[in-house]
């Protein structure tokens, strides 16, 4: 009877033993299956972020592109269009503004200068953050109507000839700081100049001064870009001019901030 009680009980615990063989084989199967599903995972969500970031990429090239394209168009067309690339509008000797454009509305801004109303809120906010920034600056010249765009230029054009230069002579030279009425930006109600209250001279010394620093450096986050930089007149047909700022809206003005370019070159016009 004893042995008959012993061999039940080995016959038990090798029933019980295998029992759990069998179970902890099935939980190790499933760990290394959970495991395999797991990095198969893994590597999938992997490889659609990376697909993802591939499709967000191209799509900021078509729409960059599309841009481009759109801001090569009729600049006044483009202007008085109810798209969001009217900020993107080119203007310059080779894309002229036709002569009887005008902004639909205009903004008074920093007391007696005009805008078109578009910009003006980015304009007053820049103005205010650089006065709060402990800086005194102004605006001294925004919107001007093609006859006071044709006022300016021959009154330059007027003081070159007054130096002896011929009038083809003078008229290239004016030109070199000057745009060519109906070429102007300032037609179009997104330029301004912007001087510093301690030095007025529109010159290449004013770039050196701390209102020109600081907008140079943070005028990008409001909207607007210097327009003329340094070394780029080969591109942009005027000469630099450390005080015409431009409104191209703030995704424009961070892409040309950063890869440090212009206006012409973001938008494919450098031919």
């Amino acid at each position: 009877m004893s042995k008959m009680n012993n061999r039940e009980k080995v016959k038990k615990i090798l029933l019980t033993g295998g029992a759990a063989g069998v179970i902890a084989g099935v939980i190790v199967t499933l760990i290394i299956s959970t495991t395999v599903l797991s990095g198969k995972e893994r590597k999938l969500s992997s490889q659609n972020t990376k697909l993802k970031a591939q499709v967000e990429k191209l799509q900021s090239q078509l729409d960059e592109k599309q841009s481009q394209e759109t801001a090569l168009a009729d600049p006044a067309e483009l202007l008085k269009g109810d798209t969001d690339q009217w900020s993107l509008a080119l203007v310059n000797e080779k894309h002229p503004l036709d002569t009887s454009y005008e902004p639909a509305e205009l903004t008074t801004v920093d007391s007696d200068k005009q805008v078109d109303s578009r910009i003006a809120e980015s304009l007053n906010k820049m103005l205010e953050d650089g006065k709060k920034a402990g800086l005194s600056m102004y605006v001294t010249s925004a919107y001007r109507s093609y006859d006071r765009q044709c006022e300016v230029f021959n009154a330059t054009m007027q003081d070159w000839i007054s130096q002896g230069y011929t009038p083809l002579s003078a008229y290239d030279e004016t030109k070199k700081s000057v745009a060519v009425p109906g070429t102007s930006e300032h037609a179009t109600g997104l330029a301004v100049d912007i001087i510093s209250t301690e030095y007025s001279e529109l010159d290449d010394q004013q770039g050196d001064t701390e209102e020109q620093k600081w907008l140079m450096e943070h005028c990008y986050e409001y909207g607007f870009i210097l327009r003329f930089p340094k070394d780029k007149s080969d591109v942009t047909g005027i000469v630099y001019e450390p005080w015409h700022y431009r409104y191209v809206g703030t995704d424009a003005a961070k892409a040309i901030q950063e890869k440090g370019i212009t206006l012409e070159e973001y938008v494919g016009a450098t031919e």
